[in-house]
């Protein structure tokens, strides 16, 4: 997972992305192919994307691959998904495994089959030790049904009303151990966050785009995070308070 072209430098790195990558089913509309063939040249796109993330210095990378609300879709395009799933674990696993890529879940497998549950737990087993970019893949993840998740767990531990605190909550997330996101991108041109690490993202910076996800590459990557590094952040302080 390496890259022959010219260092990019930045003022500043975010070193948790995230992504909701929107705009397979047009992308695939606007070429006369079926959806599904939108969302495989999604996964195409995206060893361009965890390449240019390596390159960039990202640490961390979230892909909001499939929602709790997506299995209302029509069965036979939930089908494809799941199949795409399973072949992506097939053909790709060895060579991030070789990359140094972690691969984590988060979200519910309980709604898969009982063989691809399976494969997704020998993934994330086999590269638990990796550590060059840790890859949290959403599926079937919901942000509500995370809260939801997450206060059923700190209730069967029994803690008292106050000793709930921000950082119990944290540490019962499907995402804890991960820093929150720095930036979060949404494709395609949508401006909603639809469900997504709702938690996580209270402080992150926005980045919406026009250009569909199988178009996503490297140098839409790289305008993303420009565009990150130009902003100020304050996390509810003043401009003085910062600088």
């Amino acid at each position: 997972m390496t890259s022959e072209k010219t260092p990019v430098e930045f003022e500043r790195v975010p070193a948790h992305i995230a992504i909701i990558m929107d705009g397979n089913g047009r992308w695939a509309r606007k070429r006369g192919k079926q959806r599904l063939e939108g969302h495989r040249a999604g996964v195409e796109n995206l060893r361009e994307v965890l390449n240019a993330c390596v390159e960039f210095g990202i640490q961390y990378l979230t892909i909001y691959a499939f929602s709790t609300e997506n299995w209302a879709r029509p069965r036979e395009e939930v089908l494809g998904l799941l199949n795409i799933l399973n072949d992506v674990i097939d053909t790709e696993l060895e060579e991030l495994h070789a990359n140094g890529v972690q691969l984590r879940h988060i979200g519910r497998l309980e709604r898969l089959s009982e063989s691809l549950q399976k494969k997704v737990r020998q993934a994330i087993d086999i590269t638990r030790d990796n550590q060059r970019l840790i890859l949290n893949i959403a599926w079937n993840y919901g942000g509500r049904d995370e809260i939801v998740h997450t206060i059923q767990s700190v209730l069967r531990e029994g803690l008292a009303p106050d000793e709930i605190t921000e950082e119990v909550v944290e540490n019962h997330l499907y995402t804890r151990g991960c820093p929150d996101p720095d930036l979060v991108i949404r494709t395609s041109g949508e401006f909603r966050i639809s469900n997504f690490l709702l938690w996580q993202s209270a402080y992150s910076e926005w980045y919406f785009t026009p250009v569909l996800w199988p178009d996503f590459g490297r140098e839409e990557l790289q305008k993303a995070i420009e565009v990150f590094a130009s902003r100020e952040r304050r996390f509810g302080q003043t401009s003085d308070q910062v600088t």
